[in-house]
C-alpha cells in the first residue's frame, strides 16, 4: 500500500487526505533569569512607562503630547506641529530606517527582542498568564487537563486580566489624538463618540488577538522584517549562535564527568534553550528567520553552564567569522557609513525644528492679467499673500517689498493681526514706474515682520510682470 509524507512527519496511507497545514502547538516559553532577560524587563517598563504616562502629562495648559486631527495641529510637548511641517515627519521616518539597518547589521534584531511592540506587549501578557496560571510546567499542565471549575475559573481570569488590559491599552491610544482626560470623563458617563469607541475596542481586540493568542505567529508569519532581514546581515553582523565547535557531541551526563572521557562536548541536551525560546526554535540548528534576538536562551544556557561548573557562552552573541576563524570585526566600515549618515540626519533634524520659524507666507499672483497700467503711467501687478500664523499666540505682522528700485506696495492697512492657527488671504499690489523695468519679467521678494516679536519674519519670492522695457 503506498503512503505519503504529512506535514508533521507521520505518514498517510493512500486515499487519506492530506493537509497541509499543521497546526501550531501553544508555546510555552520558560522562565528566565539574567543579564539579558534584566534588560529585556527594563526595556518593557520604560517603553510600556511612557506610552501610559505622556497622555497624562500637562504642558503650558494643554496635553504635552497631543495629535489633534481635526484642529490639524501635532503638540509635542512646546512644539506644535501642523500639515505643513511634514517634511520633519518624512525625515524622522528616514532616520528610523537608517536606524533599523544600522542596528540590524550591528547586532541582528534588537528591535524585535526588546524594542518591538509585538515584543514589549507578549512579554505583559505572559507574565499575566504566568501569574495567574503558574510557571511552565503548571501551565503546560493545566492546558491538557480536563476542563474543570479550576481550570475555568483560572481562565476565565487570566482572560479578564487580558481584555482590561487591553482595552486600557486602547483608551490610551485613542488618548493620544483626544484630551485623555476628556476622553476618560465620557467614558465615566457612557458618552463616547462613535469614532472614539471603535478605536479603543479595535486596538483593544489588536492587543489582545496579536499578544494573547498569536504571539510568536506575528513575528514568524505576519511581520515582514523576518523575511529580509538577512539581506543586512554579514559575517560581522553580531548574532545569537551556537557555538557547535565546543558544544558537540551533546549528551547528558553527570555534573562531574569527565568530559574527554565521555568523548561529548559542554551541552548537556537539556534543551532549556528550546523552553526558554519565546518562537519554539532549536538554536543549536543554526541562525533561523524565526529568531528574534531576544537572547533568552543566552541567558538559560548560561544558567545551565554554572551549574555545571563549565565556561559560559556556549550560546552567545558572536559572529559567522568569530566562530569559523576566531576573528571579530564589528567595528567596519559599512557601520561608520550608516552612523555618520544618522548623525548628519539627526544633527539637520535638530537644527531645523530648533530654527523652524512657526509662520508661513504664500504668494498667488493674479493671473486675470499680465498686468495694468494705471492712470498716472506706473505699471501694477495684484497679488494675494497668504498668511499662515502657525505660533501659540496672536501677532501682529507688517509687509513690504523689495526687489526693484522705487517700488510701491499698495494695502488696505499697515499692520495685519493674524489669530493663532489661523489663515489670512491679504490682497496687495505692487507698483512701479516702466522706467525702472530692465525686463519683462523680475524677480522680487515679500517681507512679512511680526511687530510683537522681532525674530519672528519669513520671505517668499513672486515675479514681477511687466511690458518690454523699449
Amino acid at each position: 500500500m503506498n503512503s505519503q509524507t504529512k506535514p508533521d512527519g507521520t505518514s498517510a496511507t493512500a486515499g487519506e487526505p492530506i493537509s497541509f497545514y499543521a497546526k501550531a502547538d501553544k508555546i510555552h516559553p520558560r522562565e528566565v533569569s539574567g543579564r539579558f532577560a534584566r534588560l529585556r524587563v527594563l526595556a518593557v517598563l520604560v517603553l510600556l512607562g511612557l506610552y501610559y504616562l505622556v497622555p497624562w502629562i500637562s504642558w503650558g495648559g494643554r496635553q504635552a503630547v497631543l495629535f489633534d486631527l481635526p484642529a490639524r495641529k501635532f503638540y509635542i510637548f512646546g512644539l506644535t506641529l501642523w500639515p505643513q511641517d511634514f517634511f520633519y515627519l518624512a525625515i524622522l521616518l528616514i532616520i528610523a530606517a537608517l536606524s533599523l539597518f544600522f542596528f540590524t547589521a550591528l547586532a541582528g534584531r534588537l528591535w524585535c527582542g526588546f524594542a518591538c511592540p509585538q515584543t514589549v506587549w507578549t512579554e505583559v501578557f505572559i507574565w499575566i498568564e504566568r501569574m495567574v496560571e503558574g510557571r511552565r510546567n503548571q501551565r503546560i499542565k493545566l492546558d491538557k487537563s480536563a476542563w474543570s471549575r479550576r481550570k475555568l475559573r483560572l481562565k476565565i481570569l487570566k482572560h479578564g486580566i487580558w481584555i482590561a488590559f487591553a482595552l486600557y491599552t486602547g483608551f490610551t491610544f485613542v488618548g493620544y489624538f483626544t484630551p485623555i482626560k476628556e476622553l476618560g470623563a465620557e467614558l465615566a458617563r457612557f458618552s463616547l463618540g462613535p469614532w472614539e469607541t471603535f478605536w479603543v475596542l479595535f486596538y483593544g481586540f489588536a492587543t489582545y488577538g496579536n499578544a494573547g493568542w498569536m504571539r510568536e505567529q506575528v513575528c514568524i508569519y505576519m511581520c515582514p522584517y523576518a523575511r529580509f532581514q538577512s539581506a543586512m546581515f554579514d559575517k560581522d553582523t553580531l548574532i545569537i549562535s551556537y557555538d557547535s565547535a565546543r558544544g558537540e557531541p551533546r549528551g547528558s551526563r553527570r555534573k562531574d564527568a569527565d568530559l574527554k572521557a565521555s568523548g561529548l562536548g559542554d551541552c548537556v541536551d537539556c534543551k532549556a534553550c528550546v523552553q526558554a525560546c519565546p518562537t519554539g526554535i532549536d538554536i543549536r540548528n543554526g541562525l533561523q528567520y524565526q529568531c528574534i534576538g531576544c537572547a533568552a536562551c543566552i541567558d538559560v544556557c548560561d544558567e545551565i553552564m554554572d551549574k555545571m561548573g563549565y565556561q559560559r557562552g556556549l550560546v552567545r552573541y558572536t559572529t559567522e567569522n568569530a566562530l569559523e576563524h576566531q576573528q571579530t570585526h564589528v567595528l567596519r566600515p559599512r557601520m561608520f557609513v550608516y552612523a555618520g549618515i544618522l548623525l548628519l540626519l539627526v544633527s539637520g533634524l535638530s537644527y531645523a525644528v530648533l530654527n523652524r520659524t512657526p509662520l508661513e507666507l504664500g504668494v498667488i499672483r493674479d493671473r486675470n492679467s499680465l498686468y495694468r497700467e494705471t492712470g498716472n503711467g506706473l505699471i501694477e501687478n495684484v497679488y494675494t499673500l497668504k498668511l499662515l500664523n502657525m505660533d501659540e499666540a496672536d501677532h501682529r505682522y507688517t509687509i513690504s517689498a523689495s526687489g526693484l528700485p522705487e517700488m510701491e506696495l499698495v494695502m488696505d492697512a499697515e499692520e495685519i493681526s493674524v489669530p493663532s492657527g489661523a489663515i489670512l488671504n491679504v490682497p496687495v499690489s505692487v507698483r512701479i514706474d516702466p522706467e525702472d523695468l530692465r525686463t519683462s519679467s523680475s524677480e522680487i521678494e515679500f517681507q512679512l515682520q511680526s511687530v510683537d516679536q522681532p525674530n519672528l519674519n519669513t520671505r517668499s519670492k513672486a515675479r514681477f510682470i511687466g511690458p518690454a522695457p523699449r
